[in-house]
């Protein structure tokens, strides 16, 4: 029990009645009064705080949560008895949880129950635990406060950013992907299987037409190609110290987890199998999956992935990956590109490609890309301009290497990176490069 509201505003008044006797004596009588009657008040009303039924509630949490997306969580609390109370309550979200609206105030009628529905937002992936929600139940005159303890403790997953995922099905569902970003370049019979037959449309290449069986049915008939399927993408994550560093407001390597999400997705619908691997400590690998419900083993497999604080062994990575994935694939490696990476890097993608089609994958910060506008007007200015654009240069060197040896590179700003992957994924498949 504590001092409630109406007790400290009982000390108030006494305070000033017992100022007011110091100067006028005949007041005396009336502290010794009202001290009295708010004694026998306060005695009175802790009693009944005291035998006052205990609240009771329950925390209701989803099974996911998205990293950095603001959601709901809601508190249920029931208060027993006939008689009414004020309640402040906050709930037991860790520190990882960012809330807004609590602590809750706010009065419930005896035997009634609150609903508690308040936004947060997830700033770390994996198991995120509750702990029990506190609440201060005021008695019934307000004098005192109880402190009571309820809902228990809860779990629950948070996953990453998987929104780009979800709008990418609704639009593709409506066949309007290009609202995205993500473009379906056409070109007809390039690395495509023989799908039907059908009339012949403008546009079809003369190469497309089946002239047997426009001789049979004495009018024009194309044949109908659809992208080769059951090809397999392996996405080789980079979970070194240096992943760790922010962008915006997630780290590089959550922002790679979304790139793979969306990638994932768009592979899958296109028939391919798709499979992870981590490239650093501990090693993780999902072996290649299928089909759309394949998407809950991907997420609920990289949803609790974790930086490690080792660099990254490029050349163990690759063994392992040549030895785990035998068919031709498509490997994806994201990264964070550094020009001193080209000594370290350029054995294993050697070693990548002498089997697999190897695509790097490259975030590009964007606080480097902001201070390349940001006006200069001192010497501290005009040195971190240049220093900047050196750190590009050597950047687009390590690239231009990388595409020298074949290896085809995808350099873009971490917000972009899941669409530009997505887009040459596309690109690949349509080429006949895999």
């Amino acid at each position: 029990m504590r001092p409630g509201g109406t007790l400290l505003k009982g000390a108030g008044l006494l305070a000033g009645l017992g100022l007011a006797a110091a100067l006028v004596p005949s007041v005396t009588p009336v502290w010794w009064a009202v001290l009295a009657l708010l004694t026998l008040l306060a005695i009175a009303d802790g009693v009944l705080g005291l035998a006052r039924p205990r609240i009771t509630g329950e925390r209701h949490l989803k099974e996911r949560y998205a990293l950095g997306v603001a959601e709901t969580v809601t508190l249920v609390v029931h208060l027993p008895g006939r008689l009414g109370a004020r309640l402040t309550v906050l709930d037991g979200s860790p520190a990882e949880v960012k809330t807004e609206d609590m602590p809750w105030v706010g009065h419930i009628d005896g035997g009634g129950r609150a609903s508690i529905t308040y936004p947060v937002t997830f700033l770390r992936r994996g198991r995120v635990a509750f702990g029990e929600a506190e609440a201060l139940l005021s008695s019934p005159l307000g004098f005192w406060l109880r402190r009571e303890r309820f809902a228990g403790s809860g779990e629950t997953k948070v996953y990453p950013n998987y929104q780009s995922v979800i709008r990418f099905a609704l639009l593709a569902m409506e066949q309007r992907e290009r609202q995205m970003g993500i473009v379906r370049r056409n070109l007809r019979g390039v690395s495509r299987e023989f799908h039907q037959l059908r009339e012949y449309q403008d546009g079809d290449a003369l190469s497309q037409i089946d002239w047997k069986a426009t001789s049979r049915h004495r009018q024009l008939v194309s044949r109908d190609y659809q992208e080769q399927r059951n090809q397999h993408v392996v996405m080789l994550v980079d979970n070194s110290l240096r992943m760790r560093a922010l962008d915006g407001d997630l780290p590089q390597f959550d922002h790679c987890l979304n790139a793979m999400l969306l990638l994932s997705y768009v592979a899958l619908r296109q028939g391919d199998q798709v499979g992870v691997l981590t490239g650093g400590e501990p090693v993780r690998w999902l072996p290649s999956v299928k089909g759309a419900p394949a998407m809950n083993a991907i997420l609920n497999h990289l949803y609790d992935y974790e930086t490690s604080l080792q660099p990254t062994d490029f050349t163990e990575a690759a063994n392992i990956l040549m030895t785990r994935q035998r068919r031709r694939a498509m490997v994806v490696l994201l990264t964070n590109l550094r020009s001193e990476d080209s000594g370290d890097l350029m054995p294993a993608l050697r070693l990548l490609r002498t089997r697999h089609l190897v695509v790097t994958a490259t975030l590009r910060e964007k606080s480097l890309q902001d201070r390349l506008e940001k006006p200069v007007v001192t010497l501290q200015d005009a040195l971190d301009l240049a220093a900047t654009h050196r750190y590009f240069q050597e950047r687009r060197g390590v690239i231009e290497t990388l595409q020298s040896h074949g290896i085809i590179a995808v350099d873009a700003p971490a917000q972009d990176l899941p669409i530009a992957l997505a887009n040459r994924y596309l690109d690949i498949k349509q080429s006949g490069a895999l």
